[in-house]
């Protein structure tokens, strides 16, 4: 079971969960013939089920991931000061993370080294 390697999940919309879980609860299927005919695992099923029971349909609506916000500014050639001032401000807060767990960030930023000896007992 699983996704073979180096492959993607698989993205259940609502519609098909709704689908699954109806077959259960309608048609008296069990858990576990469902489960292994789609090849999903009982604890993601078991958790679309108690889901739908909670909240209905509105609980198995997937959940938008925000992305990265400056993905848009990475992308554009021209930039506007403000969205300047951004990006600068996203490589500080990032180098500044970076030093805080004993990385050395050489240049403009793309070489980074991990300084292993960072004696984290000492004040």
């Amino acid at each position: 079971m699983g996704r073979p390697k180096g492959g993607k999940n698989k993205y259940w919309s609502k519609e098909e969960k709704l689908k699954l879980i109806k077959e259960h609860l309608e048609k008296h299927v069990s858990t576990n013939q469902i489960t292994t005919r789609e090849h999903i695992s009982n604890g993601m099923y078991n958790n679309w089920l108690k889901k739908y029971l909670e909240f209905g349909e509105k609980g198995l609506e997937n959940k938008k991931k925000p992305g990265n916000p400056y993905g848009k500014i990475l992308n554009k050639k021209n930039l506007t000061d403000i969205e300047k001032l951004q990006y600068e401000n996203m490589k500080l807060r990032i180098e500044n993370e970076r030093l805080k767990k004993g990385y050395i960030v050489e240049g403009d930023g793309q070489i980074v080294v991990f300084n292993g000896s960072k004696n984290k007992n000492l004040k």
